[in-house]
């Protein structure tokens, strides 16, 4: 059961913030539902939620500027749920600085298997540096630098190992192309997609078993790329 995870639904849609209720206590979070950002804010202060499920329709304030706020003071997990379908809604979302996107309607089980990657992910980063991640054959080792596929050292340029280390580091989570390339390239290469798929493209020539169909590194279509199927080797 998950009853020391707390779950805050900012939802200002009455029959979703009650599906959301029952759908995350029946399976053992401890859960708050409010309708607006104003409500929300207070519950994040005052309850110290280790998630928020976020609606970007909110009455009183838009969901994407509500993230940048948060953004400036926790890093409690947002995954935002929302009609928003485009994919520049989820790439702003996720560049605000949310976790996850899930666009309504949505499967229970996609959602709770999102909020435990996410609520896996903030514990695990908070609570120790992480040096090892173990992928299928691949093992990434951060204190050594090095990269080993089948026990055998296999060789990556700079910029490829920057973006492993970095989908390693947010495993499960979706990193949008300018968060890639802000973090691997720099402030001045944010427009820049092409570098990113380039580098994806190699890297997983050289990780993945069958690079066409990546079993690690996931496309999201439009968006960027979720590192999957990974667990952290020395804890």
């Amino acid at each position: 059961m998950n009853s020391d995870s707390k779950i805050l639904v900012i939802e200002d849609e009455a029959p979703i913030r009650r599906f959301l209720d029952i759908l995350t206590t029946g399976h053992g979070y401890s859960v708050k539902t409010v309708e607006t950002a104003q409500e929300g804010l207070k519950q994040i202060v005052s309850w110290n939620p280790h998630l928020v499920l976020l609606d970007l329709g909110l009455p009183d304030a838009d969901g994407l500027e509500f993230t940048k706020e948060l953004r400036t003071w926790t890093e409690t997990p947002i995954i935002v749920i929302s009609a928003r379908d485009k994919e520049a809604d989820k790439v702003q979302a996720l560049d605000a600085g949310a976790n996850d996107y899930l666009t309504k309607p949505f499967g229970s089980e996609e959602l709770l298997a999102r909020i435990r990657v996410a609520l896996r992910l903030h514990s695990h980063n908070t609570a120790t540096e992480v040096s090892q991640y173990r992928f299928g054959d691949v093992l990434l080792d951060m204190a050594m630098q090095t990269v080993m596929y089948n026990g055998e050292s296999i060789k990556l340029t700079p910029k490829e190992y920057k973006i492993l280390t970095l989908l390693a580091k947010n495993m499960g989570k979706v990193l949008t192309h300018k968060q890639i390339l802000k973090e691997v390239w720099g402030g001045n290469y944010t427009e820049h997609a092409h570098y990113v798929r380039i580098h994806i493209a190699q890297l997983r020539h050289k990780i993945e078993k069958s690079p066409a169909q990546p079993q690690y590194i996931i496309t999201e279509n439009g968006v960027g790329y979720r590192l999957i199927n990974g667990e952290i080797a020395d804890n």
